[in-house]
């Protein structure tokens, strides 16, 4: 994914603007200059991740294009920049809020809420109004439509129907501060709340594809990718973790036993996290360090706990290849493709910038989404390094379950499985998978139909016998 890159001294001054009027969620008391609230703009978009989702591989930024994996196909993010032909040039300010707060469209049609808009509804008004100075005045114009359109399965291309949705699963309201914490700890819950969108990734979805609210942050999938609990609970969560580490891990360096960041999360430290300032940073790890636990019952030992040094090769050394390639044992194909970054015991390098794989994170949950993305597509960083390369292009979906439960049963969680139709599925994520929500969708509105319709001809009746 392509992104401009700003310079260091513009990310101080949008530091500096954004300083103690962000603290309180709102403008300065002074007005501020049109530099000033669009550098302040700049800094809140940059929370909010825009760029992320609205530049699309080669594309100009803000101009849309980038396709969206979900359980019922893609989402393609739409052009955001002011082109008054293509874009948002046209937008008022009310209309601009209306689509952060309510999920509308300046046409008043309902936006997907593949587009945070639930998360965005938490930003004050004053900070919409900053960002909308930085939209239309801070981000060049690209006069040009994405190239494609987003296109879902009857009944969830009529938009029409979200507005029952956003009536029952959609909260609209600004956040609003708690008096009885701290005021780093209302800062940090305001940005992840709202423009940081945590929840949006990392909560559980209802069958309605709703957030679970009694599960908030206790773990979610996003377009094949787990994102994992990140409350408080000892086993399941990240209780572990210390602040410190929490602020570390956001600005994208290592943190020994926790696994790199990868897929979404590398896209939002990258593009969003570690551009913040140390104090939103820190607020961001004290609210949620204080995070209800969500417990799962299930597991009973701690992600970055599994695993041990373990040295397999010898056992190969000597030994020819199968003729057929599909053949391989796992310790043939981690000696062929893990070994010499990863080392012959697992242990990485000594600086942690090649992590070791036992006591690891990305091999100790459960949910090993994580580690087939990363053997198939690698780990991809923007404006630093690249941490890993993918092997989609040189391994079979069988090599790579194969492999995948050997690093699992040598140096992470035994009791999490690697299957062939999961490689399958996560080697093309853009394929859909909501059948279950689908049929469901569909049943609703068949329903629906019928009882409109039983409705309509007791009333035809009724009219009749009274004529």
């Amino acid at each position: 994914m392509k992104t401009t890159r700003i310079s260091t001294s513009r990310w101080m001054a949008a530091a500096a603007l954004a300083g103690a009027s962000l603290t309180s969620f709102a403008a300065e008391t002074a007005a501020p200059s049109a530099s000033s609230e669009v550098e302040r703009g700049r800094y809140l978009a940059t929370a909010g991740d825009c760029i992320a989702c609205h530049t699309g591989p080669g594309g100009k930024p803000m101009a849309g294009g980038l396709s969206l994996a979900s359980p019922l196909g893609s989402f393609y993010s739409t052009n955001i920049t002011p082109s008054k032909s293509h874009g948002i040039g046209n937008y008022t300010l009310q209309q601009f809020t209306d689509a952060l707060r309510h999920g509308k469209r300046a046409d008043g049609a309902n936006l997907y809420p593949a587009m945070p808009y639930t998360a965005y509804a938490k930003t004050s008004d004053e900070d919409i109004a900053a960002m909308y100075a930085y939209f239309m005045q801070g981000v060049e114009a690209v006069d040009a439509a994405p190239a494609q359109q987003t296109n879902l399965p009857f009944p969830f291309n009529i938009r029409a129907l979200l507005g029952g949705w956003n009536a029952l699963f959609h909260d609209a309201r600004p956040y609003k501060a708690d008096d009885s914490q701290t005021p780093e700890w209302n800062r940090g819950a305001y940005l992840a709340q709202g423009l940081a969108h945590c929840t949006t990734c990392h909560t559980p979805r209802t069958a309605l594809m709703a957030e679970d609210s009694k599960r908030s942050l206790g773990g979610g999938e996003v377009g094949g990718w787990y994102a994992p609990n990140i409350t408080s609970d000892v086993n399941s969560g990240i209780a572990r973790w210390t602040e410190g580490e929490l602020v570390q891990y956001m600005r994208g360096l290592p943190v020994p036993g926790k696994g790199p960041a990868a897929g979404p999360m590398a896209e939002a430290i990258d593009h969003s996290l570690k551009h913040l300032t140390a104090q939103d940073l820190k607020a961001i790890a004290v609210y949620i360090k204080s995070v209800p636990a969500v417990a799962d019952g299930n597991i009973q030992q701690s992600a970055d706990s599994f695993g041990q040094a373990k040295d397999d090769l010898d056992s190969i050394r000597g030994t020819e290849l199968p003729k057929d390639f599909n053949a391989m044992t796992g310790a043939q194909l981690y000696d062929g493709y893990c070994a010499s970054c990863h080392q012959a015991q697992g242990q990485g390098s000594d600086d942690d910038g090649l992590p070791a794989l036992f006591r690891n994170t990305s091999l100790g949950h459960a949910n090993s989404n994580n580690l087939v993305q990363v053997m198939l597509h690698g780990i991809h960083r923007v404006g630093t390094d690249s941490v890993m390369p993918g092997f989609a292009h040189e391994l079979t979906d069988v090599q790579i379950t194969m492999l995948g439960n050997y690093l699992l049963t040598s140096y992470g969680n035994p009791a999490a499985k690697v299957t062939e139709a999961q490689v399958a599925q996560l080697r093309d994520p853009a394929q859909p998978t909501g059948g279950g929500l689908l049929l469901l969708a569909r049943v609703g509105v068949g329903i629906g139909v019928f009882v409109v319709l039983a409705l309509m001809a007791w009333l035809l009746r009724r009219q009749r016998r009274r004529s």
